[in-house]
């Protein structure tokens, strides 16, 4: 859904805007790179989500005249720069690793390359995106990975921190692999399975349980999950939820999904038990839903525990990522293009913290594969114009701890260029594909991830290393800046 966003920015991007067009050259070109420094959750790796949101803020870059008329009104802007304003649009190049896909820390998620000005801008909104929506697709990754096979529903939209929050939110977690959503709106935008059961006050407002669940079961015989913790679950409730299974048999109406849903109490002696009440009854077929307050590691301890849970209902901790609430994407000046001989000048943030310390020049990213697996070995940052030679040996090395190295022998493996173009000169030339096709996406880059980098706590850390090339270029830089 196409909106203007363009004010949807720091103030100090418009006075950065209004500095560059007074004092320097409006049209200068500059590469600007979006990145992030550590994986949210102490995870293995990032879920890349965002992209389509981030070319509707671009596409539809201008201003209104109600928004001139309002950036006017805080006295900051000349007439000359607000003037300006009112023909404003996107005209440069957009690269971006592709939605579903995974990605490391330091690595670029998006590159622009654009007139200064156009670069400045789009700062902000595109990183409220990306780090909102990659900050749900990694969490709702870890806790599909955690039910193991089992189908997770997202469910948080009540407790999401506002309509774009539990939107977006829902769609970054269908990406990184839920099987549905409780949020209809998303359903309707973006073309996912909506799901959901009943309330407690569905229960309530009738006379007794038993009524309730029969009337529920003849109107949704093919979505018939029961709640059965209103008053009691093992002695109220799932007796009752069997009635009406029983009930549905007698008028000759075929449940197709069904089951029972457990929102309080002890999930694993629970489950195990309605498990046992369920299949004397002979509805062997009959699945046992979870709720409440659930996340990965909840889930993976109700596994442990042997729970006869086989389908999750997971809301708050989904979400709001309640244990890692923020993504640290940031946005930084990488290259301006030198006017006499059109190359980029590559430029460097330098800091005494050395995660910190950025990586210079117009970048892009190759992931190296294994031939015989197909499973990543390295990420690889370097130059735009670099190439790899998949038939030549090539040697990986630790831009830290630099004596590390790997030698990758010639025809043992494979690269892929990891950056896509999305826009060209101000146009958008590509395509994103919808929700579900995301999701395949994403389920497919899995299969290319080694258990060990998946796993929930203390994963392997995969590499992400520089180009000898742009490493040299990097420390030349330093060595510049300190007068060496």
């Amino acid at each position: 859904m196409a909106r203007n966003l363009t004010l949807l920015t720091d103030l100090y991007e418009l006075t950065m805007m209004q500095g560059y067009f007074f004092e320097k050259d409006r049209n200068e070109t500059v590469i600007f790179d979006a990145f992030y420094r550590k994986n949210p959750n102490d995870n293995g790796f990032a879920v890349c989500a965002g992209l389509e949101q981030v070319i509707d803020l671009i596409k539809n870059l201008h201003f209104e005249e109600d928004d001139i008329e309002y950036l006017r009104s805080t006295g900051i802007f000349r007439e000359e720069f607000l003037a300006y304003l009112r023909d404003f649009r996107f005209t440069g190049d957009v690269y971006a690793i592709p939605e579903g896909t995974y990605m490391f820390p330091r690595e670029p998620i998006v590159k622009v390359i654009a007139p200064i000005m156009q670069a400045q801008l789009v700062e902000t909104a595109l990183l409220n995106i990306i780090n909102h929506q990659s900050l749900i697709a990694t969490k709702a990754f870890r806790i599909v990975y955690a039910a193991q096979g089992d189908g997770v529903m997202e469910f948080g939209l009540r407790r999401a921190q506002g309509p774009d929050a539990g939107i977006y939110g829902a769609r970054a977690a269908m990406i990184a692999g839920c099987v549905g959503t409780s949020n209809v709106l998303t359903g309707k935008m973006f073309g996912v399975p909506v799901m959901g059961t009943h309330a407690h006050s569905w229960i309530m407002s009738f006379p007794d349980e038993l009524t309730a669940f029969i009337t529920y079961a003849r109107l949704y015989p093919n979505a018939c999950t029961l709640l059965v913790d209103t008053y009691d679950t093992l002695r109220s409730g799932v007796p009752n939820a069997i009635k009406a299974f029983d009930r549905m048999k007698e008028e000759g109406i075929k449940l197709g999904s069904y089951g029972i849903r457990l929102d309080s109490g002890d999930l694993a002696y629970l489950s195990k038990k309605a498990r046992k009440m369920l299949d004397a009854a002979g509805y062997y077929d009959a699945k046992i839903c979870a709720s409440n307050d659930l996340d990965e590691y909840l889930i993976s301890s109700l596994k442990e525990q042997g729970a006869a849970i086989n389908s999750w209902g997971v809301g708050t901790n989904l979400i709001t990522s309640k244990d890692c609430p923020s993504f640290g994407g940031v946005y930084k000046l990488a290259a301006i293009k030198d006017k006499d001989t059109g190359e980029f000048l590559p430029k460097i943030k330098l800091s005494e913290n050395a995660e910190k310390i950025t990586n210079p020049g117009n970048k892009t990213i190759y992931r190296f594969y294994r031939n015989d697996d197909n499973k990543i070995i390295a990420d690889l940052i370097c130059f735009a114009d670099e190439k790899i030679d998949c038939k030549e040996d090539y040697v990986l090395f630790d831009p830290t701890e630099t004596w590390k190295k790997t030698r990758l022998k010639g025809g043992t493996y494979h690269v892929r260029e990891m950056m896509i173009q999305v826009f060209k000169q101000g146009e958008c030339i590509y395509t994103s594909p919808s929700v579900p096709e995301l999701q395949k996406t994403f389920k497919a880059e899995m299969e290319t991830l080694y258990e060990e980098t998946k796993r929930l706590t203390n994963p392997h850390k995969v590499h992400v290393d520089l180009s000898k090339k742009l490493w040299d270029t990097k420390h030349r830089l330093l060595d510049e800046y300190h007068g060496e």
